[in-house]
């Protein structure tokens, strides 16, 4: 995969245009306020980022999951894309959520779990990037509570 692929899309369906970095480094700074985030980090650098890691604390999650992410690209736009990633001991468990142009789907579509493989309307109807940070947030958190009472 090349840095302009993420898990489920190709070059082609993904947003257009600068990513939009004043606007990355306002996410990280909110996300990390949220009491599943315990860090972030431009990938690969600051220096030239193409994502924005968001670490979410996977000391919260069952033994299962080892390890726990949401990477964000937000462009200028307004175009974005939300991935999250869950590493289990045997398999990847993700889902991502994106607004560009796509043919065959709705500007705002969600690429559902547990392989982020096909693609929905999204539900979320939110243009502010802070509003869909913590749309995004809230629906891990059900994800999480919903992990505990199968676990």
């Amino acid at each position: 995969m090349n840095d302009d692929e993420t898990a489920g899309g190709s070059r082609h369906d993904q947003a257009s245009g600068a990513l939009d970095v004043a606007t990355l480094s306002l996410l990280a700074r909110r996300a990390e306020t949220h009491p599943l985030v315990v860090g972030w980090a431009f990938e690969p650098d600051s220096m030239s980022p193409r994502l924005l890691e968001v670490h979410l604390d996977a000391s919260q999650y069952p033994r299962s999951v080892t390890d726990v992410r949401l990477d964000v690209r937000w462009f200028e736009g307004g175009d974005y894309t939300f991935h999250y990633l869950e590493t289990h001991e045997r398999d990847d468990w993700q889902c991502r959520w994106d607004r560009h142009p796509k043919p065959e789907a709705p500007r705002a579509h969600v690429h559902p779990p547990p392989d982020a493989a096909g693609i929905e309307e999204s539900g979320i109807d939110e243009s502010h990037h802070l509003g869909v940070l913590f749309t995004v947030l809230e629906w891990i958190e059900s994800r999480l509570e919903a992990l505990h009472e199968d676990d």
